[in-house]
């Protein structure tokens, strides 16, 4: 639960961050792929992943920025990046063949591209952690006290 608290702080951090920079730094993805990423660290040290260290070294943003979607939400896709008034929107979702009026998307929007998809990415991992705080009700265990079974249907 520490963990989760820790990490709801982090996004709001990173969500300032990446709406205040203007242009993707190698600085800023690592802190968002240390502070919201948890499947790449364990993929990075099991030696599956390593194309996102090469685009981040040859400021491949977009496609780094992508990569961390691919890796992080695989039910997750890109439903719409669009460039409208000077600003890029980018939105996330995981029913794509539902008619974009009913679907729930993740947003973000920013200037810079890569920016605004890290901003979608981040949406995503908000609502992710939001639905992992989330517990049912607990219910009671009840035990008999004698040896005989006991009927609690109610026949009226």
């Amino acid at each position: 639960m520490l963990l989760a608290l820790k990490c709801e702080g982090d996004l709001d951090g990173l969500a300032n961050q990446l709406s205040t920079a203007t242009a993707l730094t190698p600085d800023l993805i690592h802190d968002v792929i240390v502070n919201a990423c948890t499947s790449l660290p364990v993929l990075k040290k099991a030696g599956k992943v390593t194309d996102i260290d090469r685009l981040i070294e040859v400021g491949a943003w977009c496609d780094a920025a992508l990569a961390l979607i691919e890796i992080e939400f695989p039910a997750w896709s890109v439903r719409r990046i669009a460039y409208e008034d000077g600003e890029w929107f980018c939105s996330l979702t995981r029913e794509p063949n539902l008619p974009a009026a009913l679907d729930d998307t993740a947003d973000g929007n920013h200037q810079a591209l890569p920016l605004a998809i890290l901003g979608a990415f981040l949406e995503v991992r908000r609502r992710m952690s939001a639905v992992r705080d989330t517990r049912p009700p607990t219910v009671p265990q009840v035990r008999s006290t004698s040896d005989y079974p006991i009927c609690c249907d109610n026949f009226a």
